[in-house]
């Protein structure tokens, strides 16, 4: 259970091995590191008590929060003890103070602690009945305590419109094969309920106050960097995989192209490759 990241990445099934994926989620939450500190500059000034980050992964995330509020008790909480391990690592390596959880979500959200500020990002949408899980979430919180849900903004842009062979517009229909596979999957959920995805009327259903919704801008300019540009090409690899039965033919074999590293024009050369993307969190209040 882990979603750092981003709309960039193709859904799977409910019970696909996040762990496996520990390295593209771990480069993807620092590629967008950005937003999560927008969101958290919200926060300027206050010392949560204990901070929850469910579906924390790696760790990204929940180190940012130890390194900006380093008297909170920030707890890391995911299905998966290897990505826990490696959030526990990072926490060592950067010096900060994190405590992690393993819990199943939502199944053991009872069982987890209360907290001032309850954080998950990717995570919702993973789950049949979106409400229920953020009625849980909202549960978790103490009175006057924020839960912050990162889900929907707009989806990454890296390329230009015309990347010089192959039609242009390619990432406009990787979009729409994404949306198509994120569908199949919600259909696939066990007990999948179908809900006009208006988070702050979800998040006021599910008994909080105050809710609404503020978007955080990642723009990282052209020439990307190493880091972020080894995330990207790992990201569109995956994509080529998953995406293979909703894409046409020339546009698989532009993707070939790009992912090609001897290609001048590929992803790993191009002095043109850049990373814009905007992410939306939605707070809301227990009062």
């Amino acid at each position: 259970m882990n979603h750092s990241h981003s709309h960039s990445h193709t859904h799977d099934h409910v019970d696909f091995d996040w762990a496996a994926m520990a390295d593209l989620l771990e480069l993807e939450g620092e590629a967008h590191l950005p937003y999560v500190r927008g969101a958290l500059a919200r926060f300027e000034g206050q010392t949560p008590g204990r901070i929850l980050d469910v579906g924390s992964g790696p760790g990204v995330a929940a180190c940012e929060m130890a390194q900006r509020f380093p008297a909170s008790e920030v707890v890391a909480v995911d299905g998966s003890p290897e990505l826990l391990a490696r959030a526990e690592k990072r926490a060592a390596r950067l010096g900060v103070q994190l405590t992690t959880r393993v819990a199943e979500f939502p199944a053991d959200l009872p069982d987890l602690p209360d907290a001032d500020l309850v954080w998950s990002a990717q995570v919702i949408h993973h789950v049949g009945d979106q409400l229920g899980a953020l009625t849980q979430l909202a549960g978790r919180l103490r009175p006057g305590g924020v839960l912050a849900i990162a889900e929907g903004g707009l989806a990454p842009r890296f390329l230009p419109r015309d990347v010089g062979f192959g039609r242009p517009g390619l990432l406009f229909r990787l979009d729409a094969a994404v949306t198509d596979r994120f569908n199949h999957m919600r259909d696939e959920l066990p007990e999948s309920v179908a809900v006009a995805e208006d988070w702050p009327a979800m998040l006021r259903d599910a008994g909080l106050a105050d809710a609404h919704s503020q978007s955080f801008l990642v723009d990282r300019p052209a020439p990307l960097g190493a880091e972020p540009r080894r995330w990207l090409r790992d990201s569109l690899e995956r994509q080529r995989q998953v995406l293979a039965d909703y894409l046409a033919a020339d546009d698989l074999a532009t993707l070939d192209r790009l992912l090609d590293p001897a290609d001048p024009a590929g992803i790993d050369n191009r002095a043109d490759v850049f990373l814009l993307v905007a992410k939306t969190v939605h707070f809301a209040r227990r009062p």
